[in-house]
């Protein structure tokens, strides 16, 4: 069953906008999907990538695959490829990355080694994405209120 964050709950019916949990997935499997690229798949590949597995190897490569075919069968060439960190910041409940802290205090929030801790490797990659400049950040404050960080 998918999991959609509530900060994200203006876009998730229609998926007009790439979810938290389907960004995570392309970092896993190494794609750069533009939101062009997105808004040219259908509700359906849309809801197929939200649903589908890519944790295991087997899943991430079938991922990536089903993904560069959608964009291939609607662009006529692939997206671009990411390296994939073999061990990436949202797995790591030990070390809050500085982009978290700076944004945090931009907001006099301060977050604790024990409360990144208690969050889940999901939660912990929407933070990452929401401390990084960009037009979307505006949800960081709602993600930290979301995860009872403040």
């Amino acid at each position: 069953m998918s999991h959609f964050f509530q900060f994200e709950a203006d876009f998730v019916e229609s998926l007009r906008c790439i979810p938290m949990q389907v960004r995570m997935k392309l970092d896993t499997c190494g794609v750069k999907l533009k939101l062009t690229h997105w808004n040219q798949f259908t509700l359906e590949e849309r809801e197929a990538l939200v649903e589908m597995l890519c944790t295991t190897t087997d899943e991430i490569e079938t991922y990536r695959e089903y993904l560069q075919n959608r964009v291939i069968e609607h662009t006529g060439s692939p997206a671009s490829t990411l390296p994939i960190e073999p061990q990436p910041a949202w797995m790591d409940s030990t070390t809050i990355p500085a982009s978290i802290q700076e944004k945090a205090q931009e907001l006099a929030v301060s977050i604790t080694v024990q409360q990144w801790a208690t969050l889940s490797p999901a939660q912990r990659f929407a933070l990452i994405k929401l401390s990084r400049p960009s037009h979307e950040n505006h949800n960081f404050l709602p993600a930290l209120k979301e995860f009872q960080l403040i």
